[in-house]
């Protein structure tokens, strides 16, 4: 089933996106008018998987549940609309924890079909790698051109894509076992520092020496763009060997933890770095003119990684380009920018004939995997 708006196409000016993000344990709800501004947003981070040592998916999509109808109406109120004000639906319909992605993109179905309004479905990492557009576009610059090559590192995903444009992905590399945001959190918890673990581990990495231990770097050097960290993980377990008790670490020096926090967060960079190089190399083998270097997700917030992502890019002679730290991790903007990005694909905004009448199904199903490259392009 789908929805058939009754009134005419708005315009960029007038065209309102509501967006919700529910993937994980980020509650999001955004709203972008049509030229990508940001009329308001909001975001609730569940605290009770903290207790927990990570994210309960059970618990999560309760939580969702709970947190979105409030949300929907404080982001509203701050955008001084009413629900009837918005033009079209957006929602992260995959992937994600399955629980949480059904409860958003059901909320947002459920408004558009109250209201006779379109409902888009977004693919969640499709939103990662476009927010640096978005990013771009709100610094008032220009947003990176196609091709660009895109590192995601969030929680559960690393990934090396070439973006062709809006739709046009080819994934060059992704994780074969823990993703970096995984890790983080993993060796964060080993060393005692609670979840989520990867902004404290970077705190502590600061204090200490990077060069202090020989860690492993998987993959290093070898063909093609795929991620590996579940040995590294490994290898900072065995580094606590001699400070594990029974009831977990015992008296492990702060020092002796930083340094251990350091040398795994410059493994993690080395890797990273090493993966970008074989990707620019397999482009430029192939012809492809790359513009840009982006990265998006969680683990993009870190600033070490950051700065050396930046240096990486400088070397091979393209743009650097990241989301600020509050659209790094999830959030419903950047689900209403690649609602926008895809619009404009299907020409609407360029000609008057291009109205929201091809938009998706309600009966889109939520997807607990939902491969980047299977999101193809739009036509106009």
């Amino acid at each position: 089933m789908t929805t058939t708006p009754t009134e005419p196409s708005p315009s960029p000016s007038t065209l309102r996106v509501l967006a919700i993000e529910s993937s994980c344990d980020d509650t999001g709800c955004a709203i972008l008018d049509g030229n990508g501004t940001i009329l308001a947003e909001g975001l609730h981070t569940q605290q009770s998987h903290a207790a927990l040592g990570g994210v309960v998916p059970e618990i999560a999509a309760r939580a969702h549940l709970a947190i979105l109808p409030g949300l929907v109406a404080q982001t509203l109120a701050d955008a001084g609309l009413g629900l009837r004000d918005v033009s079209i639906f957006a929602a992260t319909t995959g992937p994600g924890l399955i629980g949480g992605v059904v409860v958003g993109s059901t909320y947002a179905k459920g408004m558009a079909l109250a209201l006779g309004k379109p409902f888009m479905a977004i693919n969640h990492i499709e939103g990662h790698v476009l927010a640096p557009r978005l990013a771009a576009h709100l610094a008032g610059d220009t947003p990176p051109a196609f091709p660009y090559l895109a590192l995601l590192m969030s929680g559960g995903h690393s990934q090396c894509v070439l973006v062709m444009g809006v739709g046009r992905y080819k994934v060059l590399g992704g994780t074969i076992d823990d993703a970096a945001g995984e890790a983080f959190d993993k060796a964060a918890k080993m060393l005692g520092l609670g979840w989520p673990g990867g902004p404290a581990l970077e705190v502590l990495a600061r204090q200490g020496d990077p060069r202090a231990h020989a860690l492993p770097r998987p993959l290093l050097g070898r063909a093609g763009c795929d991620f590996s960290f579940s040995g590294l993980k490994t290898a900072v377990a065995r580094l606590l060997e001699p400070w594990n008790g029974p009831d977990g670490l015992q008296a492990l020096p702060q020092a002796a933890a930083a340094d251990i926090a350091a040398s795994f967060q410059q493994a993690v960079g080395d890797c990273l770095v090493d993966r970008l190089n074989h990707a620019f190399a397999q482009c430029a083998a192939n012809n492809i003119p790359l513009t840009t270097l982006v990265v998006a997700g969680g683990v993009a917030a870190n600033q070490n990684l950051r700065a050396r992502l930046a240096g990486c890019a400088e070397r091979h002679h393209v743009r650097f380009e990241a989301p600020p730290l509050r659209h790094c991790t999830d959030n419903a903007a950047m689900i209403g920018w690649a609602a926008l990005e895809r619009l404009r694909a299907r020409g609407w905004g360029q000609r008057a004939t291009a109205a929201l009448t091809v938009v998706d199904e309600l009966t889109t199903p939520a997807r607990p995997r939902w491969p980047l490259e299977e999101r193809g392009p739009e036509g106009p």
